[in-house]
């Protein structure tokens, strides 16, 4: 069984005991997270898709830990007129994993 699931403006596939890395959420380790904008869910063959979501499908998530993704390098430049710009970006995230799914 899987879904497909939107949070943070981004949609995942899920299952049971999977680990995602999505944008980070308001909540401490350890707390739990039920997510209604399930998009789409395949139990057993049979596959359900929401317009624009599932009636009545929930995910439950569990928060594990909050962090910073790697280092980017943001640089700007205009060519022959010694204009540049060097900044770096580390992206905030939170790591769930996914404890149940119903639909």
């Amino acid at each position: 069984m899987y879904a497909i699931v939107e949070t943070g403006g981004k949609q995942y596939r899920v299952q049971e005991g999977d680990t995602l890395y999505v944008e980070k959420l308001p909540l401490e380790a350890g707390q739990t997270l039920d997510i209604d904008r399930v998009l789409m869910v395949a139990k057993e063959g049979q596959i359900k898709v929401g317009s624009p979501i599932v009636d009545g499908a929930k995910v439950t998530l569990e928060v594990v830990r909050h962090g910073k993704g790697k280092k980017i390098i943001v640089f700007k430049y205009k060519p022959k007129k010694n204009y540049r710009r060097k900044q770096g970006h580390r992206q905030p995230f939170t790591q769930v994993v996914v404890k149940s799914i119903q639909a």
